[in-house]
């Protein structure tokens, strides 16, 4: 079954448990409206604690409306997450189907200064961040984006390789993680927050205020209960002591403020990661670093979505401080916020050392997800194996973001030649080649298929240069740019394994200058070891391949002029360009 065809089968399915669980919540709500009825009737009677009837009558609706209520909770939460679950395989239709991105773009990753990811397009509109992203929370956007920029190892792009080949065979519980995920409307404020929070341990109620916390409540209800039953004309004693309750919770005002400041929602963000732990935590992973994110999830003595769940309760009853009323009641009786914020700070001190790293686990499956997505969508694609001598070989490489009914794929190897200069007029697909092996470099960093029948990786530092760009800021030119952008490449080479691209280097000078520039260059970059490939229009630029054979070859993206009409094939040749197409386009057009 083709991807199109497996989504246009879970939208069928998720359609009708969205409708099922639909139905029952206009069920319970008509119940729970008969309910409140019921109640209404009961309370309107006048005798309605006159007998003992009437009361159980009274408290048994009461609990059944609690009830109902629950139920009608329940069948809402999975309409919702049913109807999300459409919504998602809808998404995916379109996308193979019509090309549609509705995705984060990974606009604000994009930098400029980075050695690779601005030349290849990573982020930003249609971007391979955004061809990827299928990622909800923050944590999950930021960890599939440093997913495409760090350098991984062999043993981890295996690790990596094995966990998204089982999550691609589950593409259910992919969809019902996303789903949940995508609920829980998620921010990098919320997340900046509970950052800060938990790494703050250090605030603490004062032990005398924690002790008068106990105290004047029990001196309280003791005064409340001796006015109420033995008429002792305690009154004003009770009225004092509420107000002295409530001063005790003014001190600690500020406290509580600071510990639940900004966190609108964030009871409901957590329980939802506690849901989503809970998916990891239940379920039998194969591979090593599932296992191991589902193994970082676990405490000596529970789990960490329990523990999340506890926080989230404790986070939504600490936002009844709000309710002046409320508020006022519970605090100038028992100080219940006083109570609250104890039991906060202490989940703080034993837990909050491990928050970070527990949700960091729901960004990291969610990462891992996107790649998954992105091999059951292109089931044509594969796993590149690591060569132990950093050889590089694509066969039919292709670039994964072109349509794959216009795309055009190309064998390359740089075994027996680790450099290669690559030359072709204008428009034959120099560019986009350089791209195809950046791209493809990168996922196989990140432990994704590549767009290839087949393909090995070495594991040397990716470096390119095909985009520079003016500083205004700087006043800084475009060839100033490129000249630090090449210095930048330069040193990395003087001390790591460098895989290189270059697209037609040095384009702010004359002729002469960037012929000798380019030469001069390329002779420094495998004097190095580097490997690579630089395009070029200078075809003096490609005797250099006289002078190191067993380095440097020269391929070529030819023009073939059939019936007075230009034609590209995009086809990676040996040897080098022939044919050029800006003398015949301008002669044609009658501008020569």
């Amino acid at each position: 079954m083709n991807p199109i065809q497996e989504y246009e089968k879970q939208k069928g399915i998720a359609n009708a448990k969205a409708n099922y669980f639909d139905k029952r919540v206009k069920i319970f709500s008509f119940l729970r409206f008969i309910v409140i009825g019921i109640l209404v009737f009961i309370i309107y009677k006048n005798d309605v604690f006159s007998t003992p009837t009437f009361i159980i009558a009274f408290f048994i609706t009461i609990l059944v409306f609690g009830i109902l209520v629950k139920i009608f909770n329940y069948n809402k939460f999975y309409r919702n997450l049913n109807r999300i679950k459409v919504k998602i395989n809808e998404r995916e239709i379109d996308f193979l189907d019509k090309g549609e991105m509705p995705f984060k773009d990974g606009k604000p990753f994009i930098n400029i200064q980075h050695a690779f990811s601005f030349d290849l397009d990573l982020f930003g509109r249609q971007s391979l961040y955004q061809h990827l992203n299928r990622t909800q929370s923050y944590i999950g956007e930021y960890i599939l984006h440093e997913s495409l920029i760090q350098n991984n190892n062999k043993n981890e792009i295996l690790k990596r390789q094995e966990a998204i080949n089982e999550l691609s065979l589950k593409l259910e519980w992919r969809q019902n993680f996303s789903a949940f995920s995508e609920l829980q409307e998620d921010s990098k404020s919320n997340y900046i927050f509970l950052k800060q929070w938990a790494l703050n341990a250090k605030a603490n109620i004062p032990k005398h205020i924690y002790l008068m916390a106990f105290i004047f409540p029990v001196i309280f209800m003791l005064a409340f209960v001796a006015n109420i039953y033995f008429s002792l004309g305690l009154g004003s004693m009770v009225t004092l002591l509420f107000i002295v309750n409530l001063s005790i919770l003014g001190s600690q005002l500020k406290l509580i403020q600071s510990e639940i400041d900004k966190s609108t929602k964030l009871n409901k963000i957590l329980d939802n990661y506690s849901i989503l732990m809970q998916e990891v935590e239940n379920h039998d992973w194969q591979s090593e670093t599932l296992k191991e994110l589902k193994n970082s999830l676990s405490l000596n003595t529970s789990e960490a979505s329990q523990s999340i769940k506890y926080l989230s309760r404790l986070f939504g009853n600490m936002d009844t401080i709000n309710n002046a009323v409320g508020a006022a009641l519970m605090n100038g009786t028992i100080l219940y916020h006083i109570h609250l914020l104890k039991k906060l700070l202490d989940w703080k001190r034993e837990n909050g050392k491990h928050i970070l790293k527990w949700i960091n686990v729901i960004g990291e499956i969610e990462s891992l997800i996107c790649y998954a997505n992105f091999k059951f969508n292109n089931s044509n694609y594969t796993f590149p194996s690591i060569s132990s001598d950093n050889n590089y070989v694509f066969k039919n490489i292709g670039h994964p973001l072109i349509d794959s009914r216009q795309r055009v794929c190309s064998d390359v190897d740089f075994t027996s030649h680790p450099f290669v200069i690559l030359t072709g007029s204008n428009m034959s697909g120099k560019s986009t080649f350089l791209r195809s092996i950046g791209v493809n470099i990168v996922l196989a960093n990140a432990g994704s298929v590549v767009c290839a029948d087949e393909a090995m990786i070495g594991l040397n530092k990716l470096q390119v240069s095909m985009r520079s760009t003016d500083s205004l800021a700087d006043n800084e030119s475009y060839f100033f740019a490129e000249v630090k952008r090449l210095q930048s490449i330069m040193n990395v080479a003087k001390s790591e394994a460098c895989f290189v691209l270059l697209d037609e280097i040095l384009r702010g000078t004359n002729s002469d200058d960037k012929r000798n520039g380019t030469i001069k260059f390329i002779e420094k970059i495998i004097g190095l070891k580097a490997k690579g490939v630089i395009a070029t229009h200078d075809l003096e630029v490609c005797k250099t391949t006289e002078q190191y054979p067993d380095y440097l070859i020269n391929n070529c993206f030819e023009v073939d002029i059939i019936n007075d009409e230009l034609y590209f094939d995009y086809k990676l040749r040996p040897g080098i360009c022939q044919n050029q197409s800006a003398s015949f386009l301008m002669e044609k057009n009658g501008i020569i």
